[in-house]
């Protein structure tokens, strides 16, 4: 195998195992990783709404239904569709009080996950490893 196959391969490997962990340590609160991921987008607005292309363009899953995910939130009461009061097909969605609690519960979980993913990596390693992965999308 060509070491640019071995990496390709070694990479997608890795990427599921931390989306593995990271499911497996929201799962108790009952959402999904990529609810999880909406929520920290629209955690991300600092109280300003967004819309659905906004929320789809800075998912890490591409493929991830918005409109189905947003649904799920709302039904949860973790966010919640603004309709323009001009415009009516103009939906937008912020994060709710009880999703911003959420995910202050969830984060040090999170925290965790991820430090023990790369404990056996020093930070001047982190930062070269996210430097290189960074020139492979670019």
């Amino acid at each position: 195998m060509s070491p640019s196959k071995k990496l390709a391969l070694n990479l997608i490997v890795t990427a599921n195992h931390i989306s593995d962990k990271i499911q497996e340590a929201i799962k108790p609160f009952g959402i999904s990783s990529q609810q999880f991921n909406v929520l920290r987008i629209l955690r991300g607005q600092k109280g300003k709404p967004a819309n659905l292309s906004t929320i789809q363009e800075r998912m890490v899953s591409k493929m991830s239904n918005t409109t189905r995910l947003v649904d799920k939130l709302v039904d949860k009461k973790l966010c919640e569709r603004i309709v323009c009061p001009s415009n009516r097909r103009k939906v937008e969605i912020r994060i709710t009080e009880t999703g911003m609690k959420l995910l202050a519960d969830i984060d040090p979980v999170i925290d965790k996950v991820e430090n023990d993913f790369a404990k056996n990596i020093n930070e001047k390693e982190l930062l070269s490893l996210n430097t290189k992965l960074n020139e492979l999308r670019s």
